[in-house]
């Protein structure tokens, strides 16, 4: 975080990068359209700042990006089961050169041909490492994964080499999703890119929407919030066409991009397109008629449910997310939608100071998934603000999270 402690409120950044800028209150609060004294409050820690759309627009006037403002952690911890070769060696594997065309491969070693049964396995390895929030594992599967996969679309029958393209791409995409949660977006980015790239060779429409996908989630982590949405958008409009003989897979990578689109029409505060996307993503999730996990998107009724509560949030109806959030059962969901959801009702019981509900969601969140909940801006922001305002030492539970989220010395 170029030199900052992760240990600073957004507001203590805020306040920094203005002083780097040459900045007074007055002309960055103009900049964003608020007073002096609003501004103030919020480098004070007096009023909290946890809506995206508002911390996009101080991070674009300040010329920074938004991780620089939320103080999102970039070192992915070892776990008991890997130590060593995490998102460096996954870098390594995403800027191979060779990967980039078979012009510059040069002399293959001779290998055995690729399996396409036990490379589909892989990818769904990788997957279910990172629906289970298990971000240093899967750190460590996807390389080797993507070397197959390359190697698997080089060698094999035309036939056999369209499928592996389509696993080439959906791994990419398994990299793109566990880069972006842990907050490495430039290499998502380059991971997503990849993958679209992949997926339009493999001619595979379901394939290429769930690229659209994985370039969408891209755009939102960076805090381009109408390009994501008019991506969705075009990647919808692509998949109309085939939404009359829609396979189960086809219409949960259609219904799982309207919420993408829902979500970035929600950040960028427009709740009309919000309202319109979810109510799109409502209607497929109805067609489909029950939770699924095809083509790992956790489609279905619960999931439009899930992010109608965050949207909410977003959009700062607390009482909507309230009254809804905590009844959505998610216990049938994979380990990543539960605990993002749970994360986010807590950040509503926040907003009504239900402290100790918040905190027992996120303790029973990080309990299921550690890399996760540390990795998430909300519970980062939530513990560090509850460790501030305590008078004395915080409580033993909340003082060992703060450790554990490094927002505590």
């Amino acid at each position: 975080m170029r030199g900052l402690s992760e240990h600073l409120s957004i507001g203590e950044r805020i306040a920094w990068y203005r002083h780097r800028r040459g900045l007074s209150q007055e002309v960055l609060a103009g900049l964003v359209g608020r007073t002096a004294d609003w501004l103030s409050k919020i480098e004070n820690g007096r009023i909290e700042l946890d809506r995206l759309s508002v911390i996009k627009g101080l991070a674009a006037a300040l010329d920074v990006q938004i991780g620089d403002l939320l103080g999102e952690p970039l070192l992915l911890d070892w776990t008991a089961e890997v130590r060593g070769k995490t998102v460096p060696a996954l870098r390594e594997a995403l800027m191979d050169y060779r990967s980039l065309s078979p012009l510059l491969a040069g002399t293959p070693e001779p290998r055995a041909k690729p399996d396409i049964g036990l490379l589909r396995a892989g990818v769904g390895n990788a997957w279910a490492a990172y629906q289970h929030a298990r971000y240093a594992h899967a750190t460590r599967l996807i390389p080797g994964i993507l070397a197959t996969s390359q190697h698997a679309a080089s060698v094999l029958a035309r036939d056999q080499q369209l499928q592996a393209l389509s696993l080439l791409a959906l791994t990419y995409q398994s990299a793109a999703a566990v880069l972006t949660k842990i907050g490495e977006g430039d290499a998502a980015w380059l991971a997503s890119d990849r993958g679209l790239a992949a997926a339009q060779q493999s001619g595979d429409p379901v394939v290429i929407g769930s690229l659209f996908r994985a370039v969408s989630h891209c755009l939102l982590a960076n805090g381009r919030y109408a390009a994501a949405r008019d991506l969705i958008r075009s990647g919808a409009d692509y998949l109309e066409d085939g939404l009359a003989e829609a396979t189960p897979a086809y219409l949960s990578v259609y219904g799982t991009l309207l919420l993408v689109g829902a979500m970035a029409a929600a950040r960028g505060e427009e709740r009309s397109t919000a309202e319109e996307f979810l109510a799109e993503a409502e209607c497929a999730a109805e067609r489909l008629g029950h939770d699924a996990n095809h083509m790992w998107t956790a489609f279905g009724p619960t999931n439009v449910a899930i992010h109608r509560v965050s949207i909410a949030m977003e959009l700062g109806d607390v009482q909507i997310a309230l009254d809804h959030g905590p009844r959505v059962d998610t216990s049938t969901l994979p380990i990543e939608r539960r605990v993002r959801h749970s994360l986010e009702v807590a950040r509503a019981y926040h907003a009504r100071n239900r402290t100790d509900e918040a905190l027992s969601l996120i303790l029973d969140a990080e309990e299921l998934a550690p890399e996760q909940v540390r990795h998430h801006q909300i519970p980062r922001a939530l513990v560090a603000t509850w460790v501030r305002n305590q008078r004395g030492r915080p409580a033993v539970p909340l003082a060992g999270l703060a450790h554990r989220l490094h927002v505590m010395r």
